[in-house]
């Protein structure tokens, strides 16, 4: 078995096991790839593809160091998922201590921002759109987690994590329109 903090090493991508519709979870036990569990964490998956857009496309100042670890705590909460709860001790990962620093990214971040007037747009500058796009997937992954935990157990920090990442894009996103006016909602689309 490889220590916690050893690599992956993946000598060959394909392996013809998901061909009949199956794939296999974190304990190697098959599950069909409509099991809710797949769904969750190829949602998680797809928020860590969206986050690499943003960075790819070039993010404010600060923000960059904590979204490659963001991207790399969504491993953490991917493995979660695909590992049945309770199998494995010491197996789980996400841990409160992410959920922690979520919550003080989200308080250092929102302190420079200015109080909100609206609801805001999705939208403003390129990197607040693709912030903006990320939280959305982020709210479906926390969906679809949810709806894991309702047939499966799952590492309940799993939701909170999701929960509290969505609400950090959400700051960000902000943030990354500072300095210009924010794209607010107004009643029957005025401005």
């Amino acid at each position: 078995m490889r220590k916690r903090d050893e690599p992956v090493r993946l000598t060959r991508i394909y392996t013809r096991g998901g061909d009949a519709g199956e794939t296999s979870l974190g304990d190697g036990s098959r599950a069909s790839k409509l099991d809710c569990r797949i769904a969750a964490f190829g949602t998680v998956d797809e928020l860590n593809a969206q986050l690499g857009v943003v960075l790819a496309g070039g993010v404010p100042e600060g923000m960059r160091t904590l979204l490659e670890r963001i991207q790399n705590e969504l491993f953490d909460v991917g493995a979660d998922l695909s590992v049945p709860y309770g199998v494995g001790d010491g197996r789980l990962r996400v841990a409160q201590e992410q959920v922690d620093a979520l919550e003080a990214d989200c308080d250092r971040f929102n302190a420079e921002l200015p109080e909100l007037r609206s609801f805001v747009l999705p939208g403003g500058t390129e990197p607040a759109a693709r912030l903006h796009v990320a939280r959305t997937v982020c709210r479906r992954a926390e969906r679809d987690a949810l709806l894991a935990a309702r047939d499966v157990a799952i590492n309940a920090l799993v939701l909170v994590y999701l929960n509290r990442l969505s609400d950090l894009l959400f700051i960000l996103a902000r943030a990354a329109n500072s300095g210009r006016d924010e794209p607010l909602w107004s009643p029957g689309g005025e401005r």
